[in-house]
């Protein structure tokens, strides 16, 4: 005999998930406009100057793009309503479309050091004036997009990679700014080849850091700030609870985590109709300290995990 129960929150049929990235999309927009602007700048000025280092940086500039557009078409997918074959839409789509950028990402990263090598040892001639002019344009365009999306990536996943990915470029930006001015104060010509290294160092290891927390929610790892053994000490405080099995919490999208549990309370809980009031309390414990809206709870008389075949934590 169990008791389920769950919040629905817009996350029945026929209601679309309001995901973390979805209240952000207009501004998702305007930093994709102004990045596909500074990405054309910045191939113009890398081919005008002949600087591996801005290319690099514009070459940068393309997977934001793309990233910004896997954001934008990943929140529009997300929107679409629940069925009863796909019960949570296409919310996860945000969390694929984090991969698929950092992927891209990394092997980008991984082309710039090649090409960086290889004008370490033979450098070419680069005209530091515009290299200087279209470094400034990346600069600007850049801090335009940290601020519209420095509050929105702390809510989500798809956000906070195409704010890290400006955040770099404008990193990058600056260091195509330093190396021109290193060349046309010093004529070392190299500087143009150690500046597109160091970008494509950045590039790498941030890539990992995105791809690690998708794969993360893909493979429903419990999310960060969730500690389910804090979680079962606090449903066990719960008057008449007297055991907690078969605990899980995992991400379905940026900011939508997910809990379910078995409760094991006391058998007269079920006959004295005292049930449903133990439900909402374990479950407004669960919201309150953990800030987990959407649970799934089942209640059993003491004894009924006996029957259970397969338990977990």
């Amino acid at each position: 005999m169990g008791t389920h129960h769950g919040h629905g929150h817009g996350h029945g049929h026929g209601h679309a998930l309001a995901t973390a990235s979805a209240r952000h999309r207009r501004r998702l927009a305007v930093v994709l406009a102004i990045t596909l602007v500074v990405l054309v700048a910045e191939v113009v000025g890398g081919l005008l100057s002949g600087s591996l280092a801005l290319l690099a940086d514009a070459g940068h500039m393309v997977t934001d793009a793309a990233g910004l557009a896997f954001a934008l078409v990943a929140v529009q997918l997300a929107q679409r309503p629940a069925t009863s074959r796909r019960t949570w839409g296409l919310a996860r789509a945000e969390v694929l479309a984090a991969a698929a950028n950092a992927m891209v990402l990394g092997a980008v990263g991984v082309l710039v050091v090649v090409e960086a090598v290889q004008r370490l040892a033979e450098p070419s001639p680069v005209r530091t004036a515009e290299m200087l002019i279209f470094g400034v344009v990346g600069l600007v365009g850049n801090a335009v997009g940290i601020l519209l999306l420095a509050r929105a990536s702390k809510e989500s996943l798809n956000v906070r990679g195409a704010f890290l990915e400006v955040l770099t470029d404008a990193v990058a930006s600056a260091g195509v700014i330093v190396a021109a001015v290193v060349m046309r104060l010093t004529g070392w010509q190299r500087v143009d080849a150690v500046v597109a290294g160091a970008i494509a160092v950045l590039i790498v290891p941030r890539a990992w850091r995105l791809l690690r927390e998708a794969v993360d929610v893909l493979l429903e790892t419990v999310p960060k700030g969730i500690d389910l053994d804090e979680v079962r000490a606090h449903i066990l405080r719960v008057p008449h609870v007297v055991d907690v099995h078969d605990l899980h919490a995992s991400t379905v999208t940026s900011g939508l985590p997910v809990l379910s549990v078995h409760v094991s309370v006391e058998p007269g809980c079920f006959l004295d109709g005292h049930a449903p009031q133990l439900l909402d309390q374990v479950q407004e414990c669960i919201a309150e300290h953990f800030d987990v809206v959407h649970s799934t709870i089942q209640l059993e008389p003491a004894g009924h995990d006996d029957h259970e075949r397969l338990l977990h934590a």
